[in-house]
Formats: C-alpha cells, structure tokens, sequence
C-alpha cells in the first residue's frame, strides 16, 4: 500500500495566498494607524503644507489599494472553503453558515474589509475605521464566543501582518510615493523620518507577539519535543526559526542603527534599501511557514490527529483545525 504524501499539494500554495491576503490588508491598516496617523486632512491644506497633504491623501489612497486586494483575497479564500467545511460538518453549505457563527462572522467581516479599504479611496474617516475592524475583528472573531485557546495562531499571524506588512506598504507605498513627488530633498528626510519613527513602536511590539505566540504555538505542536529534530515538520520548523532569526536581525539593524540617523534624503533612502532586504527575508519565511503548516503535526504514538488524545477532536459543527489552527480549507 503505497504511503499517502506528506503534503497535499496545491494546499501550501493556498495557505502562502491566505498569507498574503492577510499581510496586505492588516499592513495597510497598520500602515494608515501609525506612519499617516494625523496626516491626513479632511478640508483643504494651506500652500505651505499642500505638497505633504497630498503625498500623504496619495499614500492613504495606495496603501487602501493593497487593502481591497488582501480583503479581496481573505474573502475569496473564506468563500472558497465553505462546501468543504460545510461537507465536514455534514450540512448544506446554508444551513453551516447560519449555524456556525465563526463561518458567517468570517463572511461579514472580511466583506467589511474590503467594503471600508473601498470607501477610504474616496472617504478616508469613513472608510479606515472600518477597514480596521474588518481586518482585527475578522482575525480575531474566536473571541467572541469565547474560544481563547483558538486565538493563538490567529493572533500569531495578525502581530506579524500588522509588523511585516505594515513595513512593506511603508517601503512601497510610504516612501516610494515621497521619493517620487515631494520636491524638496529635506523635506524628504523629515517626512521619511516621521512615518519610520510612527510605525517603530507597531513593530517593536507586533514583534514581540509573533515571538510569544509563535513559542507557545510550536510548543503546542511539538508532541513528544523531540519531534523537532526527527520529523518534516520540525526540519520545516527549524528552517523557518532560521530565516525568521534573520528578519529580526534586519529589523534590529533598522531600528538600531538606521533609524537614529533618519533625516536627510540620504538617510531615508539608505533605510529603504535596507527594509527591502527584510522584506526579502519576510516572504521566504512566508513561504516556509505555508509548507510547514500544511505538514501533518508531530504526535505520540495512539494519539489523535495533530497530537490530540484520541476522541478530543473538534466539538460537533465546528471545523477540524489544520496544524496552524485555521479550520480545514481555509
């Protein structure tokens, strides 16, 4: 009998495509809540100002484009994977929706999403708050009905989307867009400065969930330990904690020794060019950790699926979770 594979394949494909739907959208709204946080002006700017008012409206508009694309996606992809949810559960995919509240409320809320990143191109007070709840709301919507140990993953990812994908609309979007239009090279550097010195504390912080979270969601899944080393999914592991070793040491250098000479051109451009680099090393633990969560979870020898004790599966009607705790599909 011939051994069922490790992966099925396209699944990694479409965790790396939930991934991105989610970077995108809670980057942008990172991106509008820290480095646009009270630059945007609803009435018309005075002369003096005109030129940073609109590279910041251009920006608010830019980074709500990303927005509409990772919403656009997260709904797709939450659309895509009712029938098998549904056919899990044993319903008509009606009848799961309307009585499993995660499945609709994930609906809702990333059509919300994707409805406020809409608005904010043209209404941006409207628009954003709704984005925001859209994307945070819809992550973490095991909250409201009180399923707590199912929030880890999600916050896990939320922390790094808020972190590394607030960092990459900065760099694409944020700067890309002053280096492009405002005039004056010292207005550069203190506009650059402004949005870099905005967003640290978001990453310092997102940073510190994406370890915390991410230590208690291996530790969940490294049944017996010393599966890290004897398994698939602890090699996959271990090639994530690498290259993530290297992201943090990117954002140490930016935030250490970058960051406190922000305020030339130079300066601002120099920090670019070494986010992009974190950027690079961001996506390939993107698309290390889409392999690795579609990997089975290491487990001991009579327990259930993902490590569980046999018979200590999902409750009835609720999604059977894949390894990094998103239901089955998803």
């Amino acid at each position: 009998m011939q051994a069922a594979p490790l992966i099925e394949w396209p699944e990694p494909v479409f965790q790396l495509i939930d991934f991105i739907g989610l970077f995108l959208a809670s980057g942008a709204v990172g991106f509008r809540y820290t480095a646009l946080r009270g630059k945007l002006t609803e009435g018309p700017a005075t002369t003096s100002d005109a030129s940073s008012a609109s590279i910041f409206a251009a920006a608010s508009r830019g980074a709500a484009m990303f927005g509409i694309i990772g919403a656009a996606i997260t709904l797709l992809r939450v659309l895509q994977g009712l029938p098998a949810q549904a056919a899990r559960a044993k319903l008509p995919v009606g009848d799961f929706v309307t009585s499993n509240f995660p499945a609709a409320a994930g609906i809702v809320l990333a059509a919300v999403a994707l409805v406020g990143f809409a608005v904010a191109l043209r209404s941006p007070r409207i628009g954003w708050p709704l984005a925001l709840i859209g994307v945070v709301v819809g992550r973490l919507r095991s909250a409201l009905i009180g399923r707590w140990i199912s929030l880890i993953n999600p916050i896990h990812m939320l922390a790094a989307g808020l972190w590394i994908g607030t960092l990459f609309i900065l760099v694409m979007v944020g700067l890309g867009l002053l280096f492009r239009n405002e005039p004056s090279a010292e207005r550069r550097g203190r506009i650059a400065a402004d949005m870099v010195n905005a967003f640290s504390p978001l990453a310092l912080a997102m940073g510190g969930l994406v370890v915390l979270f991410g230590v208690i969601t291996a530790w969940r899944h490294l049944d017996p330990f010393s599966s890290l080393w004897t398994t698939p999914y602890g090699w996959a592991l271990l090639a994530k904690l690498v290259v993530v070793a290297v992201v943090f040491a990117l954002g140490a250098w930016n935030w250490r020794r970058q960051r406190p000479t922000l305020g030339s051109e130079t300066a601002a451009r120099s920090i670019q060019r070494s986010a992009k680099g974190e950027l690079l090393a961001a996506g390939l633990v993107l698309v290390i950790t889409a392999v690795l969560v579609s990997l089975p979870s290491p487990k001991r020898p009579g327990a259930g699926p993902g490590g569980t004790p046999p018979g200590a599966g999902a409750p009835a009607g609720v999604p059977a979770a894949a390894p990094n705790g998103v239901p089955a599909g998803r």
